[in-house]
């Protein structure tokens, strides 16, 4: 799967915008299915007069795809994770925003403005922000994972039981971290010794799994599985014996964020919609359902205490998350990762 800043005296400038300012453009957004309201575009649409229309990607590889074959034309609003909306602004494809014309900026946490990808927001606006870690049956599992190796080098309990993510950045993630590499590396030789270790964890693998590894969770097919902090609580809300924790080297820290194409014809449309999305109302419908954090101060301190009693991760701070590394785009270090995401995943 960022962030903050300005502006009171705008807000009364967008207020007056009449609908007939945006009357000869609809605006485009793609973005993962279920990731926001049902409503959203409606009310978005009654509250600004701005049409609105939605269409759905599967993956961020997908919509890049996409846009990179269109040059951005047919979009105007992208929900990316952080360091592919930092792939689309090396490529020309992300436009700068006008943050004047995104008052409500002002709700974000102010670590928000610090995330590496976009120091101060210049070309994406943070969605939902979270970790990785190791998502167990506490009924099941004996002695509580504290360790990414617990993963990487199961017990003999666990062997079978256990799946991992199946995107290249989290596959690789777990063991670089154990070998006490960045989440972003791109070091040749380091790449060679998480893939060696991987290859042998493959071997005690039940499955790699980017969708359903709660649902193994909650069956018993499944005992321990890589998993992002807000699917875990997935796991969590159909059995409370589920547990979230992040080992002791450490996770990524992700960021799903909205970006306006360069090609957008309707930017100023573009950019009212993603104000209105960070209204604290509108935003706290993801924390609330999604069951991920969001970097809105407003709309985290709207949730009811309950809810993170429930799923302890939701409580995760601003300052803890900013303590992991972020992932970045790895530009031509990419092809690098693919290569030996595809030979851990061939490997006998």
């Amino acid at each position: 799967m960022i962030r903050r800043t300005l502006g009171f005296a705008v807000c009364a400038v967008i207020a007056t915008l009449s609908s007939a300012a945006f009357a000869e453009g609809k605006i485009v957004i793609s973005n993962w299915d279920g990731y926001m309201p049902k409503d959203l575009l409606e009310n978005f649409t009654k509250e600004t007069g701005i049409q609105a229309e939605m269409t759905v990607h599967a993956t961020n590889e997908e919509i890049m795809g996409k846009v990179v074959a269109s040059g951005g034309k047919g979009y105007d609003v992208l929900f990316v994770s952080g360091q592919f909306g930092e792939a689309l602004h090396k490529l020309g494809l992300a436009a700068d925003l006008d943050h004047a014309k995104i008052p409500n900026l002002a709700n974000l946490y102010p670590e928000a403005m610090k995330l590496s990808h976009d120091e101060g927001l210049k070309y994406s606006v943070p969605y939902a922000w979270g970790t990785t870690g190791l998502c167990y049956r506490s009924d099941i599992v004996t002695t509580a994972p504290a360790s990414w190796n617990d993963l990487l080098k199961p017990s003999d309990a666990l062997k079978g039981k256990t799946t991992m993510l199946a995107t290249d950045r989290w596959l690789m993630m777990p063991a670089l971290l154990a070998l006490g590499y960045s989440v972003n590396s791109v070091n040749e030789d380091e790449i060679a010794r998480a893939k060696a270790q991987l290859i042998e964890t493959k071997k005690t693998l039940l499955t790699y799994d980017d969708t359903t590894f709660y649902q193994k969770l909650v069956s018993g097919e499944a005992s321990m599985v890589e998993a992002w902090d807000g699917w875990c609580n997935y796991g969590i809300a159909e059995n409370a014996a589920i547990k979230y924790v992040i080992p002791k080297e450490g996770s990524d820290m992700w960021v799903d964020t909205m970006v306006v194409t360069s090609a957008s014809e309707n930017k100023e449309a573009a950019e009212a919609f993603i104000n209105y999305v960070l209204k604290p109302d509108v935003h706290r419908w993801v924390a609330e359902n999604i069951l991920y954090k969001v970097p809105n101060k407003a709309a985290m301190d709207a949730l009811d205490p309950k809810l993170i009693e429930q799923y302890p991760n939701l409580g995760i701070t601003p300052a803890e998350l900013l303590k992991y590394e972020q992932l970045r785009d790895l530009g031509d270090g990419q092809k690098l990762w693919s290569k030996t995401v595809t030979e851990i995943t061939s490997a006998n």
